[in-house]
């Protein structure tokens, strides 16, 4: 679980990290990255809409992407807001490209400036 420190909770804040942020597309989500103070706290937030599955799927989706995101806060990831939305096609993935695609996106490279 991630604390609260490290949770995009305001409907503000996934606001401008939707509008605003640079946003990754992967087969099962949309990530929209906001970079924040370099100092700041790396923070997540994740949309599952109804059309991904039932409250089970969305719930489970969810704590797996949440989950990630508390592995990528505990490697020292600083400085940004990711939301992620989930897309409905693939949202039922397993843990293991869920987190193929996840550390993809958000893992530091070079090609940091490839990111549309």
């Amino acid at each position: 679980m991630l604390a609260r420190a490290n949770r995009v909770v305001l409907p503000a804040d996934f606001r401008a990290a939707v509008r605003r942020g640079r946003r990754t597309a992967t087969p099962s989500a949309v990530y929209h990255r906001l970079a924040t103070d370099p100092e700041a706290p790396a923070r997540f937030g994740v949309i599952v809409s109804k059309a991904v599955g039932d409250a089970v799927t969305r719930n489970r989706v969810r704590r797996r992407l949440k989950a990630l995101g508390r592995t990528l806060v505990d490697a020292g990831h600083r400085g940004e807001d990711v939301v992620i939305r989930v897309l409905p096609g693939d949202a039922q993935s397993s843990w293991d490209s869920l987190s193929a695609d996840m550390h993809a996106v958000l893992d530091p490279s070079p090609r940091e400036g490839a990111l549309r």
